[in-house]
């Protein structure tokens, strides 16, 4: 790996930046956990499912929920996801804790990461917790903490879905075969912050911090690692 900041950093330097790095991070994904939370929140104790509520043309809020992953995206069993989100978000969190640690990497990059660790987080909170927390929101508002007990056991909630906003929704012409005269949208999903969250954490990976993503990986791969334990244990 080339020189870093860390190379030119004192002691103390060091320290200084772990700290305030940490602090960033950390704060920053508590914030988007607690932004998400009330946001879903609010939808189960003010809407049933399928209530649409418009907030401008083009941008609803539409209640739906799904035991899929982000965007409502379905794969194998619903422990499975349920489980391998908590893995996935254990790993990451250990990841940025090392690179923190490490006081190798901008605090910039370290906050993508994080906003990909609060959206994982915030629909783990979801499937983990809201069976117990809520009653059915099917054909009415769900009750928080009902006596009764909620809709479904511990690892089995669903997760809840608000935002709608098709980037095209229209109307095709006539003349087009087969569809013409049809309504068209692109981009359908239904979407809560904390797909949001992770959406944007990505692209920002891919757009802007390729080069440290490829040399945080290495430096958290086994090998890496067992590599810089056996060097540390000759010195």
């Amino acid at each position: 790996m080339s020189l870093t900041s860390q190379d030119l950093l004192s002691p103390e330097e060091l320290r200084r930046k772990r700290l305030t790095q940490s602090l960033v991070v950390w704060g920053t994904i508590a914030l988007l956990l607690i932004i998400d939370q009330a946001i879903k929140i609010w939808v189960k104790t003010h809407m049933k499912l399928g209530d649409d509520i418009q907030i401008f043309d083009g941008f609803h809020l539409l209640f739906v929920e799904n035991e899929g992953m982000a965007y409502g995206i379905t794969l194998g069993s619903k422990l499975f996801l349920t489980l391998f989100r908590i893995i996935a978000m254990g790993l990451l969190t250990w990841g940025v804790a090392r690179l923190i640690r490490s006081g190798k990497y901008s605090t910039w990059f370290l906050v993508v990461l994080a906003l990909i660790t609060a959206g994982g987080v915030g629909n783990i909170i979801d499937s983990l917790f809201y069976g117990l927390m809520f009653s059915s929101s099917q054909g009415a508002i769900a009750e928080i903490f009902p006596k009764d007990g909620g809709y479904a056991p511990l690892f089995y909630g669903h997760v809840v879905d608000m935002f709608s906003c098709p980037l095209i929704d229209c109307t095709l012409p006539s003349w087009i075969p087969f569809w013409g005269g049809e309504r068209f949208k692109f981009f359908e999903p239904i979407f809560n912050f904390a797909d949001a969250c992770i959406s944007v954490g990505v692209v920002a990976l891919i757009l802007f911090f390729r080069t440290p993503l490829s040399l945080a990986l290495e430096m958290l791969s086994p090998k890496r690692r067992r590599h810089t334990s056996r060097a540390d244990k000759e010195e």
